[in-house]
């Protein structure tokens, strides 16, 4: 029977390749469903930047305001205006440039890092396009190298830091430290009076300690993504490589089972129709001056017709998985017979001057070496009558050596034209035949004439008979 894999058309397979992919490249629930509607999460993300600007920019706002009381901006320079105008904008273009971070990461990366520099410059502000920055560098650390993704992660770093360093007002230590309500009673003066904030070390060092912790959270991440990523499609790969091996081995056993099938169907019908027409030919000849061999060949015909009937029901029923025919246990038609005398006997009454030595021999127990020399002894006697008719004698030797079996047929050559030049599927198939079991199959003329074929089967000594 054909392997089960063989039941697997080529189509299913292919189909299995493209299901299992997405199911190890997103194994999750989630992430099979941001694999195929990737707005979803764009979606996400932005409504997340929007609503941190929101919340961020009404708290910028009360820090700037407490920074008003304390005389660090003059209020008629309205800097709460031009301070939550930029958190706000900054919020909202960020957001926007975000949704394309996945086709261009290093392009969206740059266009983040210069409208950093310039919310800096005009407005004294980062806002979230930080927490931008670093959602950029996450998409630059999942999809490029690691060389590129450090080098964007260290240049985004630098300018940024240098901006805020040089312009910025408001940051997360102003924040933490100002943004309760600060109130000063009507008409007294601020508790400082400057023309411009002053610049801190300490209180910018905490705005680029936080722009670096992002930016390195926003490298880990894309990283671990990205290796998550190569794993999974490396996995994809094996099962593609898996399913291919997989199709490649049900074709090869298709094939190896159709060239069985055709050389049990060759065995049958070559043999045995070969036999029964020598046997009806001889039976028409001597119908009337022998009519008891007449009627002993239409016997023997009689016999190899129900014999080859039953072997052809064999090798078909094979082909049905249904089938509850005989078979040897693995899905192949037992074999019908390994008697090598009672094949030199049929061909005898089908008219070949056969002699036969060492069919006494006893020959290993093993039923597949039996039948492999039943077979090519059929295929060889086959030969004989159909291609070398009227020889003038023809042998069968059988020799059992230490740890071999050996076979030979030959004729003398016929004297009548053949019928046929053949198939030449015989000789091949008896050399396929040996080869399965370790052997070997040599045919070819003989010096005075004639051909032979002799058989080398190699047998286990310790399955002596």
């Amino acid at each position: 029977m054909p392997s089960p894999h063989a039941a697997v058309p080529a189509r299913a397979g292919a189909a299995w390749e493209e299901a299992a992919a997405p199911d190890v490249l997103r194994p999750s629930r989630r992430g099979r469903l941001l694999a195929t509607h990737p707005w979803v999460g764009d979606a996400a993300l932005v409504a997340a930047v929007v609503a941190l600007g929101l919340v961020t920019g009404v708290v910028a706002l009360a820090t700037v305001d407490g920074t008003t009381n304390l005389g660090m901006f003059r209020p008629e320079d309205h800097v709460p205006e031009r301070v939550v105008t930029a958190w706000l904008v900054g919020a909202v273009l960020g957001a926007a440039l975000l949704t394309a971070r996945r086709a261009r990461p290093l392009l969206v990366t740059a266009v983040l890092t210069g409208l950093a520099v310039a919310s800096l410059a005009t407005a004294g502000v980062l806002g979230v396009l930080g927490v931008c920055l670093a959602c950029a560098v996450h998409a630059v650390a999942a999809t490029r190298a690691p060389r590129t993704a450090w080098a964007t992660c260290a240049a985004v770093l630098v300018a940024v830091t240098a901006a805020l360093w040089w312009w910025q007002d408001i940051g997360l230590a102003e924040i933490l430290l100002w943004s309760d309500p600060i109130v000063r009673p009507d008409g007294s003066p601020p508790v400082r009076d400057l023309a411009e904030p002053p610049f801190s070390p300490g209180r910018r060092s905490a705005s680029a300690s936080l722009l670096l912790a992002l930016l390195l959270l926003g490298m880990a991440t894309g990283s671990g993504a990205r290796a998550r990523r190569l794993h999974a499609e490396d996995l994809a790969e094996r099962y593609r490589a898996m399913a291919r091996e997989r199709d490649q081995s049900a074709a090869l056993a298709r094939a190896a089972e159709r060239a069985r099938i055709a050389r049990e169907m060759h065995d049958v019908v070559a043999h045995s129709v070969s036999v029964m027409v020598a046997l009806s030919d001889g039976a028409g000849a001597a119908l009337d001056r022998a009519p008891e061999r007449s009627r002993e060949a239409l016997r023997e015909l009689s016999r190899t017709g129900r014999e080859a009937l039953g072997d052809m029901q064999r090798v078909l029923g094979a082909l049905d998985p249904d089938d509850s025919g005989v078979s040897d246990g693995d899905g192949r038609p037992a074999p019908t017979g390994t008697d090598l005398a009672a094949v030199v006997a049929r061909f005898r009454a089908a008219g070949v001057p056969l002699t036969a030595t060492g069919l006494d021999v006893t020959l290993p127990a093993d039923t597949s070496l039996r039948l492999a020399l039943v077979r090519i002894v059929q295929e060889a006697l086959t030969n004989v009558l159909r291609h070398a008719p009227g020889t003038a004698a023809a042998e069968v030797v059988v020799r059992r050596g230490p740890g071999t079996v050996e076979v030979e047929v030959a004729d003398d050559g016929g004297t009548r034209p053949g019928a046929g030049g053949g198939t030449g599927r015989g000789i091949i198939g008896m050399r396929e035949r040996a080869a399965l079991l370790g052997g070997s199959v040599e045919a070819g003329p003989r010096p005075g004439g004639g051909w032979t074929v002799h058989v080398v089967l190699p047998w286990d000594e310790g399955g002596r008979a």
